[in-house]
């Protein structure tokens, strides 16, 4: 707390640089990684309830995520094949 303090009364603030416009809160790169912040705690959340809730082993739910994975990939594939056949 007193650093603090000392920091704000002694103004050292002034010489630190500012944040570039990249790593600010809005930017494209800070939102990108808080939309895969958001889907990481859903698959923790998915996980946590097919083992617990539903009582699958957690090899079960691993191989459930991993089917979803390549479904998800083909589905992908297939809209990127045929929107690029035109």
């Amino acid at each position: 707390k007193a650093a603090f303090i000392n920091f704000i009364s002694d103004e050292e603030w002034k010489s630190i640089e500012p944040v570039s416009s990249w790593f600010g809160p809005s930017s494209f790169l800070m939102s990108s990684m808080s939309a895969l912040f958001k889907l990481s705690m859903w698959i923790r959340h998915g996980h946590g309830y097919l083992t617990e809730n539903l009582g699958i082993p957690v090899w079960g739910s691993y191989a459930v995520f991993g089917l979803a994975t390549l479904f998800l990939g083909m589905v992908l594939g297939l809209v990127s094949a045929a929107l690029g056949a035109d």
